[in-house]
């Protein structure tokens, strides 16, 4: 499954995270050429426990607040940069975390930036997949219609799985982790039997 050349616009960022996060797979993602599909997401939002914006805005969620369209990157316990994109009004915090990709384009720059060559590792989990894309925190607040970004919609519509999100410890329940059913690249399976929609 590959992009169909339709770019997303800052304006494609407008509704929820839930939302955002179930369109999202099957779409590409490359930074600076290097990337491939989005096989893994998940969704938060201010209102929910889990978010960074939950709260109240601080200096490293502000980014969330908007406006829509721009990347949210944060280090995750102090060791791996996550990327995620805003998404929404400005003023209500909510964005979707990019958990994992189908390597497609740029292979031996992943495999070199990952020391590592089974592809279905290279992109696995967020922190794997902003080192193989070399996401860092100078990317944080930077529009995804703009370079380094580029972001293909799919060009057929996706079975899509959804569960519970994974390796947090509030709201952990809700049903907002998306994925592309049957993916070997996902960061981890699916509970069986899961949600297809």
């Amino acid at each position: 499954m590959k992009g169909s050349g339709t770019a997303l616009s800052s304006a494609d960022f407008m509704m929820s995270a839930p939302r955002l996060a179930r369109r999202l797979i099957g779409a590409t993602l490359f930074v600076r050429g290097v990337g491939g599909v989005i096989v893994e997401t998940e969704a938060y939002d201010q209102t929910d426990e889990a978010s960074h914006a939950f709260g109240g805005m601080t200096a490293r969620s502000a980014v969330l607040f908007g406006p829509a369209g721009h990347a949210y990157v944060y280090r995750s316990y102090g060791i791996h940069w996550c990327l995620n994109f805003v998404c929404r009004e400005t003023g209500h915090a909510a964005g979707v975390l990019i958990r994992a990709l189908e390597p497609t384009a740029g292979l031996a720059r992943m495999i070199a930036r990952r020391h590592l060559t089974d592809p279905r590792r290279l992109c696995a989990g967020p922190g794997r997949l902003c080192e193989a894309l070399a996401v860092t925190g100078a990317m944080n607040g930077k529009p995804l219609d703009e370079r380094p970004f580029r972001i293909l919609l799919p060009n057929v519509k996706p079975l899509v799985a959804v569960g519970p999100r994974i390796g947090i410890s509030k709201a952990a329940s809700t049903p907002w982790r998306f994925g592309l059913k049957g993916s070997r690249y996902l960061s981890r399976p699916f509970p069986v039997p899961s949600v297809a929609r």
